[in-house]
């Protein structure tokens, strides 16, 4: 069984993908020390878990119960290392879709997880760490996003509006907290970003790694830099104007190769 297991399920626009990409860069660095299950392992949970953040169904839980149950009875021997368990997408979707408000299944997502970890593996140290930012970065980045990936139409000020609720991560946390009986951790990623592994370091400095490995692990690449506003307009305007979906998924993704992004 591992000696430690660390449940990070987000926040979304977070840091979270550079933290992963670290993980994933010194991945075989860290084998000695610490397993980790990344979105790629966990598609089907991942799948139920933000089905659950929509519905908020008794059905949608239990499918999210069964099938993070099944990833641990999927899991190797491994003793004395950690488990690193990471996904954004853990905690459901992104707030501001349609009528999603705010990150209110995390708690009971969490709840369930740490249950049922704590069910199989009675003698591991259970730890939950979430990564933050502050509000009003957070609610723009989250906008964005919707534009990017999304049909959003809405203008910023009226997204800022009617979601600003959902930004307020630091009362989240609260709630998880009083939710999930083991200590919850968090970073903001204004701190996280100016430290050597970027917003990977406080989730590594709770997995008790010998110093001599920690001082050979390398940042991962950058990741999901924003574009510049001129770029942010025209996918914007292609949500307001294109109405085909096929035509205007192509349109958006010939204007976001052009500018490099993914």
């Amino acid at each position: 069984m591992p000696r430690q297991i660390i449940l990070h399920t987000g926040f979304h626009k977070t840091g979270t993908t550079s933290l992963t990409a670290t993980l994933r860069a010194n991945r075989p660095a860290l084998k000695p020390h610490v397993a980790m299950r990344l979105a790629p392992q966990m598609r089907e949970l991942i799948s139920a878990t933000r089905g659950y953040s929509t519905w908020r169904d008794p059905l949608s839980l239990i499918k999210a119960e069964i099938r993070f149950r099944a990833l641990l009875d999927e899991l190797p021997s491994m003793p004395r290392r950690t488990l690193i368990i990471t996904s954004e997408e853990l905690g459901g979707h992104l707030p501001g879709r349609g009528d999603l408000k705010d990150y209110g299944a995390m708690p009971e997502i969490l709840f369930q997880f740490w249950s049922i970890a704590r069910e199989k593996f009675p003698s591991a140290d259970i730890q939950v760490y979430l990564s933050t930012r502050a509000q009003s970065d957070w609610l723009e980045s989250a906008y964005w996003q919707h534009v990017k990936s999304s049909s959003m139409t809405l203008d910023l000020d009226i997204y800022l509006e009617r979601y600003q609720d959902s930004g307020n991560l630091d009362d989240m946390i609260d709630r998880i907290a009083s939710r999930v009986p083991c200590p919850v951790h968090s970073t903001a990623l204004e701190h996280s970003r100016l430290r050597p592994l970027g917003p990977a370091d406080p989730l590594l400095d709770l997995c008790d790694i010998p110093d001599a490995l920690r001082d050979t692990l390398v940042p991962g690449a950058a990741q999901n830099v924003r574009p510049d506003p001129q770029t942010l307009m025209a996918l914007l305007d292609v949500n307001r104007t294109v109405k085909d979906q096929a035509k205007r998924m192509a349109t958006k993704k010939a204007i976001m190769a052009k500018a490099g992004m993914k």
